[in-house]
């Protein structure tokens, strides 16, 4: 006969077709279950990740990781402070700057913007947008040309292309002999980018030298932004280069600006992660009311095993292994599954949006436009062994009742 015996019957209790076909039933649903509540943990948690990492590449890709400002206005000598920092051991790469607040008109239409001046071939070492434009590049911008690029979203809210006109008008008065009247200046569309995020709405560049002209710095920089090596430590890093710097700065980093959009992010993975895992552990403990039934219904067999000489562990072992094997395979299933899903759910769901001619995630509306997915073996790994977990676990009362039937009990009405 087969060795180990507990293994063999237990085997054969999983494969043997039952006559109770309710009992085949409530082992199926607990097996299908259990591999949809892994499935859908491991899609949910990746999305998470994905959406984790844009934050990261996209909106921390564009906005400063930190940055370094005058505490009383523009900063004088911002060529020497740019050169100083870039000498700190974690900072990659650093790039002047001089931003403002407006509107633009265009179209027929207005719109809001973050205006930002900059110096085109330092700002391609900070910023990952040389690598998102529809049309143009960041060397068009020239001084003294007053050439503005927008993105993809402003662009069509205000019906431009390149080489169209827009007003830029800023929200400062300027008194002139036919009265108090707003500063605007006519700018000539550059290029157009899109990042896939709300900056394609609200942000636009400009030379550093027709910021200053706009603005009135001076030819001065407003401040420094700095791209570190590790985006976790930038507040310390940016603390350190001030304080190398001597004097007297304003400095920020990127965990005031967009910080909060982030720890919501961190925190919702955790609960929807949490509360999915509440399903997985519904689905492994349907395993129990399963092998209630198993047991209820092999009392007799149970009893001529011990009659035979079966010990109260081997009968144990018979159904903590006819238990695990539904576990383990809808646990095995449910991870094939959800791998699977996490790798092309992006690719679905564009798919889907084509065919219904509607967009789920509008960058109007949400910092992205599209769902991204992040697969992470280490979810995986933890996913797939919290689910065999708790599948073992679910058989032990079960089990335990299995080996407490007595045979005389058990057969007296046989």
């Amino acid at each position: 006969m087969f060795r180990p015996l507990s293994f063999y019957i237990g085997l054969r209790y999983t494969a043997a077709k039952r006559r109770n076909h309710f009992i085949s039933f409530i082992s199926l649903t607990s097996m299908l279950g259990l591999m949809l509540g892994v499935a859908v943990l491991i899609i949910v948690l990746s999305v998470m990740n994905g959406f984790d990492r844009e934050l990261k590449q996209r909106i921390l890709g564009m906005v400063p990781h930190a940055t370094i400002q005058g505490a009383s206005g523009p900063l004088e000598d911002w060529e020497e402070i740019d050169r100083r920092v870039q000498e700190h051991p974690r900072v990659l790469a650093a790039a002047p700057f001089i931003q403002g607040q407006g509107m633009v008109t265009g179209g027929g239409d207005v719109r809001g913007v973050m205006l930002s001046g900059i110096v085109p071939e330092q700002e391609a070492t900070v910023s990952i947008i040389e690598n998102h434009f529809i049309e143009g590049n960041l060397d068009e911008l020239k001084p003294g040309e007053f050439g503005i690029i927008i993105g993809r979203l402003m662009a069509n809210s205000l019906r431009l292309q390149v080489g169209d006109k827009l007003t830029v008008v800023l929200p400062e008065a300027s008194v002139t002999p036919a009265g108090v009247l707003p500063r605007l200046k006519r700018f000539t569309v550059k290029g157009i980018f899109s990042v896939g995020a709300e900056l394609d709405g609200n942000y636009a560049l400009i030379h550093m030298d027709d910021a200053a002209r706009l603005m009135r710095t001076g030819g001065r920089a407003e401040g420094v932004r700095l791209l570190v090596d590790d985006l976790f430590a930038a507040p310390r890093v940016v603390n350190q280069v001030a304080q190398d710097l001597g004097g007297r700065y304003y400095v920020s980093d990127w965990t005031r600006t967009h910080g909060n959009l982030f720890q919501a992010i961190r925190m919702e993975k955790t609960m929807i992660g949490l509360l999915l895992m509440f399903i997985v552990a519904v689905a492994a403990f349907n395993i129990v009311s399963t092998l209630v039934m198993v047991v209820t219904d092999k009392t007799a067999d149970i009893a001529i095993l011990r009659t035979m000489g079966a010990t109260p562990g081997r009968i144990m072992r018979i159904f903590i292994i006819q238990g695990a094997v539904i576990g383990i395979f809808g646990t095995l299933m449910g991870t094939a599954l959800g791998i699977f899903g996490a790798l092309n759910i992006s690719g679905f769901i564009s798919w889907l949006e084509g065919l219904m001619g509607h967009q789920f995630l509008s960058a109007d509306v949400y910092f992205i436009s599209y769902l991204p997915s992040q697969l992470q073996w280490q979810d995986v790994a933890i996913i797939s062994s919290a689910g065999m977990v708790m599948s073992l676990l679910a058989t032990i009362y079960p089990a335990w009742r299995a080996s407490r039937v007595e045979p005389a009990e058990a057969l007296r009405y046989e």
